[in-house]
């Protein structure tokens, strides 16, 4: 059946589009009808996409953000543009702060429609601070708004989703370990649904007239602490766990070694929370309701149970 809307047979550009958020973009914009060019270091990881895509409807390309001829060649020709490149390794300052104003420099010097930056909830660091994820990510939205005004900029909490790396690492952890330390464990997260986000941004291309220039902060329904998602995990997988709250300094000291799962900028991050700040508009603005992490926790943690599915039966 034919597709029709503001999207249908444009050619959007996914910048970084092979990774997790960016699997979901894609779905919500190939079911629009929308052609698809997706740029990464990796193009392979995007090609499960496939099956989901019309003849000619999805190209790749290898892209490396902190090259700005990789940059440019990617964009070319597209109507819209949405950069979700972001990462805690390499020259942060060049990969999410001055490439984001590249993208959007040339997304508008070569016609495109509409721009999406994806950046993040994170404070802006004092001048004395050192946190060089989130500089790199408020120089990012500047230089994005000063080369495309009429960009929007989507600041997601941290996002969840059946395939993500945090409700898998902290249930793998939960299922093999009994003890367990909490870093951070009043620290308050907002956890959102990756498949809203994704919503948001297919709505923000589908009408950049009502969210160009705009910016939103996205958080799920729930505010919870790393405590409380730690124990919801743990009885989602019918488990009984000690969790240790861990001080502050330890937690500091713990990032600042090599080789552990968490850098120092990621404890900086998550010390100060992950919720919206009310400050912008969200959700409400796009005539979504966030979904909350128990609607979907139980099914996931199924395969973490010791018994998997068959868990429930055998205790009957």
């Amino acid at each position: 059946m034919a597709k029709s809307g503001a999207l249908n047979g444009k050619l959007v550009v996914l910048m970084g589009g092979t990774g997790f958020l960016g699997n979901y973009v894609a779905q919500a914009l190939l079911s629009r009808g929308a052609r698809l060019r997706i740029c990464g270091r990796d193009p392979q990881a995007a090609f499960k996409l496939k099956p989901l895509a019309n003849l000619g409807q999805l190209q790749f390309a290898r892209m490396d953000a902190a090259d700005r001829g990789s940059v440019e060649r990617c964009i070319e020709g597209a109507d819209a543009v949405v950069n979700l490149v972001g990462s805690f390794e390499g020259d942060l300052h060049r990969l999410m702060g001055e490439a984001p104003g590249w993208m959007a420099k040339i997304a508008k010097g070569t016609g495109a429609r509409s721009f999406v930056h994806v950046s993040a909830i994170a404070d802006e660091p004092d001048e004395d601070a050192e946190n060089e994820y989130a500089s790199a990510k408020h120089l990012g939205e500047r230089r994005v708004k000063e080369a495309f005004p009429d960009a929007t900029i989507v600041r997601p909490s941290i996002m969840f989703g059946k395939d993500d790396n945090f409700l898998n690492m902290f249930g793998t952890l939960i299922a093999k370990l009994p003890i367990l330390p909490v870093f951070g464990p009043g620290a308050e997260l907002q956890l959102v649904y990756v498949d809203d986000v994704a919503e948001v941004i297919a709505r923000s291309l589908d009408n950049p007239g009502a969210h160009g220039g705009k910016t939103y902060e996205l958080g799920g329904p729930e505010r919870l602490t790393m405590m409380e998602i730690n124990r919801r995990i743990a009885t989602a997988q019918g488990r009984k766990r000690t969790f240790l709250p861990m001080p502050d300094s330890l937690s500091a000291i713990f990032a600042a070694l090599p080789g552990t799962p968490m850098g120092s900028d990621q404890w900086n991050l998550l010390k100060q929370g992950n919720v919206v700040s009310d400050k912008y508009p969200g959700f409400e603005k796009f005539g979504i309701v966030p979904k909350p992490l128990g609607l979907f926790l139980d099914k996931w943690m199924t395969r973490f149970r010791k018994h998997g599915r068959f868990a429930e039966r055998l205790s009957a």
